[in-house]
């Protein structure tokens, strides 16, 4: 398969320094060369360019918005590289980063396909919007954004109006939700799989039910979008927002594996490694195992 591997080192969106270093962490443990020797072609289109701003001006744009403006051209940036990488029959691998780019990539995924749904595997729900948010990052907010909640520069990010319905929304592994996040969940009948109900339920159980779903609504192309905070904080130290009771690896990858052997995931982010946070590698070293198993499966 041809994989286009386009690093977003933005870390606007979470505010917190040493997102934008996981691409080249990644890069530095050999991410390249752990794809092709899956028997991939790998295209490395580098780091996407991010605009330079100052910490003193994170709200010119928005007074409860950090970032705004950057965070809105970095993600119409990416999502024309995204909707290029899939109409030359290339799958794009979005490499952060922090989460704010989820928004990118599913805007470019949503240009090219007539129905797309979005499975979003983390921690959190980022569906937050300026009003609901409790700090301001817009890491919170892109799945929001992509359904067409939110402001105007980041709902209209690459061509304006919603990007996904909600109903093709599958939010899987939350277990840090704000207020506004449940209201919203539950005013737009999005599918929201909490840590709860994972456990309830069992993994095997959400993604079968998460697939039969996908595959009765003419679905045409799916983008899957993995924060590696859905993890148990006790595996991944080196990201921003770790929360207690997460998947364990072994979960992790039933749940990669489940999903990316269908054929039907067109596209995906891997996202919020923050390796100044890191302890001795640990969380970049997993990252790798994990990307590694991806590339494994995905055929």
């Amino acid at each position: 398969m041809n994989i286009n591997l386009l690093a977003v080192p933005i870390m606007y969106g979470c505010d917190r320094n040493g997102a934008q270093y996981g691409p080249k962490i990644l890069r530095e443990k050999d991410l390249v060369e752990v794809i092709k020797n899956q028997n991939h072609v790998v295209y490395d289109f580098g780091n996407l360019f991010i605009p330079s701003v100052p910490e003193s001006e994170k709200y010119a744009d928005h007074e409860h918005i950090k970032y705004l403006k950057p965070v809105a051209e970095t993600n119409n940036n990416l999502a024309h590289l995204v909707y290029s990488s899939l109409c030359s029959e290339s799958f794009p691998f979005v490499v952060g980063g922090d989460h704010s780019l989820g928004l990118g990539s599913i805007s470019g995924a949503s240009k090219h396909f007539e129905n797309l749904a979005v499975i979003w595997i983390d921690a959190h729900g980022d569906i937050n919007t300026p009003e609901t948010s409790p700090t301001g990052n817009s890491h919170g907010m892109p799945l929001a954004a992509a359904l067409g909640v939110g402001v105007p520069e980041l709902t209209n990010v690459y061509y304006d109006g919603p990007k996904v319905k909600p109903e093709n929304v599958y939010i899987i592994g939350a277990r840090d939700l704000d207020e506004g996040e449940v209201k919203l969940a539950k005013d737009l009948n999005l599918n929201l799989y909490t840590m709860d109900t994972v456990r309830k339920m069992g993994i095997s159980t959400v993604i079968e039910e998460v697939l039969n779903k996908i595959k009765s609504i003419n679905i045409d192309g799916v983008h899957l979008s993995f924060d590696i905070d859905a993890l148990d904080k006790s595996l991944v130290p080196g990201t921003g927002t770790p929360v207690s009771n997460g998947f364990s690896f072994e979960e992790g990858k039933k749940l990669l594996e489940g999903f990316l052997s269908t054929g039907l995931i067109k596209s995906m982010d891997f996202v919020e490694l923050n390796p100044i946070l890191d302890n001795k590698d640990m969380t970049s070293n997993l990252c790798i195992e994990l990307i590694n198993y991806i590339f494994k499966i995905l055929r």
